[in-house]
Order: structure tokens, then sequence, then C-alpha cells
């Protein structure tokens, strides 16, 4: 089951890396994105938790996120509507300005969990995951698709995640943990991989992950 689950893994990376990146301009961008500032900031870098970071984040990535969001594919409450009279141009341009903007670092906190009392073996057991997996329930390495540094994968289209905000990282963990989050060309892999991970365990690499830069 594990060489099973870790052979589709490679093969949807080899069948992304090779489709065509969103191709758009970030400087008709930057004038397209207004009314995402007020969640997101002008520059991507969301000063709220629970509103996920979009500076740097990949190009590729984001401009599918937009195509179904927009779609009602991916339903995301608060943009409702949002991008109804954006062409497919306006979202290539909006994708390509957020992917330009470095991204800010959220940093980990200091947290504490029933069976780790110390903040730095919280800590430890989101980098051991991160960078490892866990070979004992098959969860492979997230730094096998998001990089070591967090910086991700543009051409396969897998997001940068160091320095996201932790909350926002946790509650989408827990959404493809439920299948709540089911959309998209990778919703089956990272579905795959948040089951077989604790609650614990998806607290502990959420706050890693927002310290990496």
């Amino acid at each position: 089951m594990k060489k099973s689950f870790l052979t589709i893994i490679c093969l949807v990376a080899a069948f992304t890396a090779n489709q065509v990146l969103a191709s758009g301009d970030a400087a008709a961008g930057k004038n397209k994105v207004a009314t995402c500032a007020g969640c997101h900031a002008g520059d991507g870098n969301s000063m709220v938790p629970s509103f996920p970071k979009l500076a740097g984040l990949g190009e590729k990535y984001l401009y599918r996120q937009l195509t179904m969001i927009k779609s009602g594919e991916r339903m995301v409450a608060s943009m409702t509507g949002l991008l109804d009279n954006s062409s497919d141009q306006d979202l290539q341009d909006m994708a390509a300005y957020y992917d330009s903007q470095q991204r800010t670092i959220a940093g980990a906190q200091e947290i504490t969990m029933i069976g780790y009392s110390d903040p730095i073996e919280v800590l430890e057991l989101g980098e051991n995951i991160y960078r490892g997996g866990n070979l004992k329930t098959g969860v492979p390495s997230c730094a096998g698709c998001h990089s070591p540094a967090g910086t991700g994968n543009g051409p396969a289209g897998y997001p940068g995640l160091g320095g996201q905000h932790a909350d926002y990282i946790e509650s989408q963990l827990l959404k493809y943990q439920s299948g709540e989050r089911a959309c998209g060309a990778n919703a089956k892999i990272m579905q795959g991989v948040a089951e077989r991970l604790s609650n614990k365990e998806i607290k502990a690499i959420a706050n890693y992950i927002s310290g990496l830069n």
C-alpha cells in the first residue's frame, strides 16, 4: 500500500511538471487585485491567520486555484462572486502579480501539546515529518514536493509553503483529511497524506512550516 501510494505521487508529479505554465503579466495584475487586498493585503502577505498569504506561492498554482474558485469547483465562501467578471487573462495576471511578491515569514510559535510538554519537541515533530515523513504510517515527506526550504515547485504547480500562516495550513490539512477539500489534480495526493496524519502531527507540521524561509 505504501509503495503504491508513493508511486502515485511520482506519476502525478511527472504529469504536472510537463503542463504549460500560466502566462501572466505581473504589472497588469497589480491593478487587478484591488478587491483582494482587504483579505490578502496589497502585496499578498495577509495579516490575518485565517486568510492565506498569496505572495510567492507559484504562478501556476495560484492560477489554478483562481480558476477553480471562479468556476465554483473550489468553494471559498469569502470569495463567492468576486471573480465572476474576471477574464482568464485577468486571472493569469493576478497570479503572476502575487507570485512576483516576496512572502513574509509568519514564524513558528512555542506551542505545547499533550505528550509534548516542551515546545522544542513539538517543533522537532513537525520538522521530522516535513523532512522525512513517517514510514510507520506511510506519510511521505512534505519536502519532496514543497522543497526542503518550503519554496515549492513552480513548474509542477506545488505551492511554496514556507512562512505561511500556521492556522491556515492546519485548516487546509484538516479539510483534506475530512475530504472537504477535494478539487484539483493533486487533491487525492493531499487527501492521502492528510488521512495518515494525526491532528497533533498536523498542528506540529503547520507550526514548523510557518517558520520556514
